[in-house]
This record gives structure tokens, sequence and C-alpha cells, in this order.
């Protein structure tokens, strides 16, 4: 059977819970589609969390990998397109490390593509009438650091897998904390990211 990485980041900036690792946790040791999902829960710091990663997929040995992450504000769920080679941090991550301008791999390319097929999965959740959409940036935290450097070592390494990035919103109890802000329900993103899965051939 083939086998899927799915991983999640710990709680950030001030929140109790983290979505991406809520999800993760409900769908680790299932079969979804032809794949059985592994998971990993990776902590919300720069440089440690794509250690973890790789440290897992050389163990592991998947043949797809997808990193979760949440999106505060965000009313869908986004399948990132892009990951850039900077880190600029808005915010400290868990261990108080706030890098300005710094590139994720120096000398490495400027960026790298998602190798997941993002459109399909857009248009099967739009076809379930779950909110999905594609985006354009991943940011320039953690998340944006962890999909580069995911993409990097797959090229570098020469792996016949494919990555790629998923931003989620809050949860309806974070959006209680933020004014205005929308929200999905957990049964829903995991609904989302089991119909995402299962398109992948």
């Amino acid at each position: 059977m083939k086998k899927i990485l799915l991983t999640g980041f710990e709680p950030f900036g001030g929140e109790r819970i983290n979505p991406a690792v809520l999800v993760m946790e409900r769908l680790k040791e299932r079969t979804v589609g032809p794949y059985m999902v592994e998971g990993l829960e990776l902590p919300t710091v720069f440089g440690k969390s794509v250690d973890r990663l790789i440290e897992a997929v050389e163990l592991i040995e998947p043949d797809v990998v997808i990193c979760l992450g949440q999106a505060g504000g965000r009313p869908d769920i986004s399948f990132e397109r892009i990951a850039i080679n900077v880190n600029d941090a808005r915010i400290a991550d868990n261990e108080g490390n706030q890098p300005e301008d710094t590139p994720v791999v120096p000398g490495g390319p400027t960026a790298y593509w998602s190798t997941l097929p993002i459109k399909q999965m857009v248009a099967r959740l739009h076809a379930s009438g779950i909110p999905a959409s594609v985006s354009d940036s991943a940011g320039t935290f953690v998340c944006n650091q962890l999909f580069y450097g995911l993409m990097h070592h797959i090229a570098v390494s020469g792996k016949e897998m494919r990555g790629g990035f998923v931003h989620i919103p809050y949860l309806p109890e974070q959006a209680l904390e933020h004014k205005g802000a929308p929200s999905m329900t957990l049964d829903l993103m995991v609904a989302g990211l089991e119909q995402a899965i299962e398109i992948l051939e």
C-alpha cells in the first residue's frame, strides 16, 4: 500500500489549539483512497520543523507529503501553489526566533512549485460543497519555510515523491477570540483533506 505523510504544527502565536494538528490526528493511521496515512506533529520553530520533517521522510519513505498549517483569517482550505526562499517573520516562533529577510536555503532556487494536483483538489472540494481555493502565497513564516524545505529536499535527493502545503482556517472556537474572523468546523476540514487525498493517483 502507498503511504502519505501528513504533518501538522503545534499551537503558536498565543493560540491554545492548532487545527492542523487536530486534522492530522483524525486522519493518521487510517486508509484514505490508496494511501495509508502517517501522522507527524511538528514544532512551530524555524529550522527544527524542517529537520524533523526530513528525518521522518527518510524513515517512513512516503509517496506523498502534505504539510498542514493554520492560516487564521482565511475563509477556506487553501492549497498552496508556491514556496519561496525567504524567512521574514511578523511574529516570533515558539522559541522566540524572528528572522528577517533571510533565505530558507542560502543559494537555493528562488521558489519551488507544489507537485500536488492542487486545482483538481480544489475542484473536488467545491463539488462537495467545501470551501477551497488555490493560494499563491504561503507567507514567510514557519509554514513557508517547511514547504520550501520539503520541496528542496525532494529536489536534491532525487526522490520519487510528491509534496505540498495546505493552509486551513480557524476553528469556530478560535474565531470567538478573533472578532469577525472566518472559521470552519473540524469535521469539514477533515472531509476536505480526505477528498483531496482520494484523488491522488
